[in-house]
């Protein structure tokens, strides 16, 4: 049996199809994974799960802590999710990265503010259908 999904235009390989729950387990088990590739699935769904507990998070600190904010506008339990989800944020921006072909030090151009636009630009296009560089063309941590 093939490897491919059939029916698709890319012939996207079983392997790096990741789903929406199987995001979230390869985004915190690959926490200090910066040397592998991962798919624009597992970016993607990844990047949709840290939005849906930052809403969650502020919605929490607006009930539980609406008077203990900083200066930035962050309660407590924002705080505790930006600083769990800081390492494998960057680590997963640098896999995809990886995954067409691009250097992971790509992602410090965010602290130009304008480069958020090409980092946006890359994570969506389609990863190598090939080993590259930084590794085979599989997703990373399976």
């Amino acid at each position: 049996m093939s490897n491919n999904v059939s029916g698709s235009a890319l012939a996207i390989p079983q392997s790096r199809i990741v789903n929406f729950g199987e995001s979230l387990d390869l985004f915190f088990r690959n926490y200090f994974a910066f040397n592998s590739r991962s798919s624009r699935g597992a970016y993607w769904w990844a990047t949709l799960w840290l939005l849906i507990f930052t809403i969650g998070m502020s919605f929490g600190d607006v009930i539980f802590f609406a008077t203990m904010y900083d200066e930035f506008g962050t309660g407590p339990l924002g705080l505790v999710l930006s600083l769990v989800t800081l390492v494998p944020s960057l680590s997963v921006s640098v896999r995809r990265l990886h995954d067409i072909g691009r250097s992971g030090w790509w992602v410090l151009i965010t602290f130009t503010i304008i480069g958020i636009i090409p980092l946006i630009w890359w994570a969506s296009q389609p990863g190598q259908r090939k080993e590259n560089a930084f590794g085979p063309d599989h997703e990373a941590g399976r």
